[in-house]
């Protein structure tokens, strides 16, 4: 008979949770039903929604959301009707002055979006990826409804093929320019990719971040307290060169530890390609065989959480890039999510969505 040991249990891993991220997808929910009634007022003929069609519109359950909505917030909603007439909601006068400028939005995120989308193919191994996973992450990347519209008046950059009966998306011609990830560009920006610097006799730090040109920001939760081993395997993962996430991953094997540094350089890349720096982890592993993403993705997520946070806030499991993010509010809005900050602000509200930011240029993405 065997004896059993009277020692305590291994310790279960515990993945630290991080509140101001959890918390910023729980503040995007009413601005999120705020601009969605924008949107479905302002495709109506006379600019108005009779209050009996907003259930066909967002069905029986959500219905009562909008309708909160809609009394909660006389600044932007106002309801017309009575005495016979059936009662129907539109935009104040003060929300349909500062609609009018999301066509200006608009057409300053075009070529923003027009050069996310080549870097998005440069990333694939074929430089091409099906159209329905465009599709998938359209309203992430900030395209319109209607973008596959778009393409043929970009001849030079982009086509649709077919490959098997399922259509794709394909780069025209490759931009050595443009394969430059964001991580560098901000690195360039900073002057860290300075050959000039004398990296060998760098301390390691309590926080795990490393002047180098091959390291990545890193932000470990508040309740993480990562030991002296922890640190120096940290500090000789940030030292180690990787290939760039725009060189073919057919090149190089997964075993390789400077390939695998270099998957979280594309899952780090493909995120600040999106305007909230953030994807499902559905939409993450739709894109699985394009990047030659690892077949363990969730654990590759979990071990590099100082770059990468796991939110289960919201109907889906969320990735998002921490960096991008102060507390829980966003750093860089694009013009369209200034826009809808702007908009949102008619309530009154300080939140994620209308929290500061430095708007972005064309130039920064």
């Amino acid at each position: 008979m065997h004896k059993t040991s009277g020692g305590s249990r291994p310790k279960q891993k515990v993945y630290h949770r991080v509140d101001e991220l959890d918390r910023m997808l729980d503040l995007q929910k009413k601005p999120a039903v705020i601009l969605q009634l924008k949107t479905i007022i302002e495709s109506q003929k006379n600019k108005s929604l009779l209050l009996r069609d907003l259930e066909k519109q967002v069905g029986f359950v959500q219905k009562w959301n909008y309708m909160a909505v809609i009394e909660k917030y006389p600044t932007i909603f106002c309801v017309s009707g009575g005495d016979g007439t059936p009662p129907a909601v539109m935009l104040t006068r003060k929300a349909k002055k500062i609609a009018d400028e999301e066509a200006d939005a608009i057409e300053q995120m075009e070529p923003i979006l027009v050069q996310n989308l080549r870097k998005l193919l440069m990333l694939s191994i074929d430089c091409r990826v099906p159209l329905e996973n465009v599709e998938l992450i359209r309203s992430e990347l900030g395209l319109p409804s209607d973008f596959k519209e778009s393409f043929p008046m970009y001849p030079e950059f982009f086509c649709i093929i077919d490959v098997y009966g399922r259509a794709y998306l394909q780069l025209e011609n490759w931009d050595s320019y443009l394969a430059v990830t964001a991580r560098e560009e901000r690195f360039s920006r900073e002057g860290i990719l300075s050959p000039a610097r004398n990296l060998k006799k760098t301390k390691i730090s309590k926080d795990g971040n490393f002047p180098g040109p091959s390291a990545f920001q890193l932000k470990f939760p508040v309740s993480f307290r990562p030991n002296v081993s922890y640190l120096e395997q940290v500090h000789r993962w940030q030292k180690m060169e990787f290939p760039s996430p725009y060189l073919n991953a057919r090149k190089f094997e997964i075993a390789d530890p400077k390939a695998r540094k270099r998957v979280v350089a594309v899952l780090h890349e493909l995120l600040s390609l999106t305007m909230e720096k953030r994807l499902t982890c559905a939409e993450l592993d739709a894109f699985h065989s394009e990047y030659r993403l690892p077949a363990r993705l969730l654990l590759c997520l979990i071990k590099h959480h100082g770059i990468l946070y796991i939110t289960n806030k919201g109907a889906k499991s969320t990735v998002v890039l921490k960096e991008a993010y102060d507390g829980s509010n966003l750093i860089d809005r694009c013009p369209l999510l200034a826009f809808r900050s702007k908009f949102v602000e008619l309530t009154g509200r300080r939140d994620i969505t209308t929290s500061p930011g430095k708007p972005l240029s064309q130039h920064s993405i």
